[in-house]
């Protein structure tokens, strides 16, 4: 019993740290984060693109087929000739992901650029506030021998 009361302790403990409840919260952020940039991309970039190419263009259906499966008559669609097994490349889901990981990596890139400078300003700021520095206090005897040399040079 005292083995398992301890575990539980150290399991809170470790639970409730600080660095703990920070990695959650930017899990959970970063999840909804996600969802954004995906809403950016699929609700706002690409039908920009759709519109500068002249039309309704869905990248994330757009793919080659590399091999049908024989006797395949089916629709072709990626999801129906994925599921008859054919093979297929799907070029235009990839090149939405990489442009929703593009937009991920320059708003963190911007957000991180933000704090850094926010952080630049306090410290700047701190400095400018604090007190200078006391003089050096110059020990009794290297003072004294300041005298004498000085005694001695008249």
């Amino acid at each position: 019993m005292n083995k398992a009361t301890g575990f539980l302790q150290e399991f809170q403990k470790f639970a409730v740290k600080g660095n703990m409840i920070d990695l959650a919260v930017g899990v959970i952020i970063g999840a909804a984060f996600g969802k954004i940039i995906d809403s950016v991309v699929k609700d706002v970039i690409m039908p920009i693109v759709s519109f500068i190419l002249g039309g309704e263009v869905d990248f994330t259906n757009q793919f080659w087929v590399l091999r049908l499966p024989e006797g395949y008559s089916g629709p072709e669609t990626h999801e129906a000739l994925t599921k008859a097994g054919a093979v297929v490349l799907g070029w235009g889901n990839f090149l939405t992901i990489l442009i929703n990981f593009i937009l991920l990596a320059f708003v963190v890139f911007v957000m991180v650029k933000a704090v850094n400078s926010a952080r630049e300003r306090v410290t700047r700021k701190e400095a400018e506030d604090a007190p200078p520095p006391a003089p050096a206090v110059t020990p009794e005897d290297v003072q004294l021998l300041r005298e004498i040399r000085d005694l001695l040079k008249k």
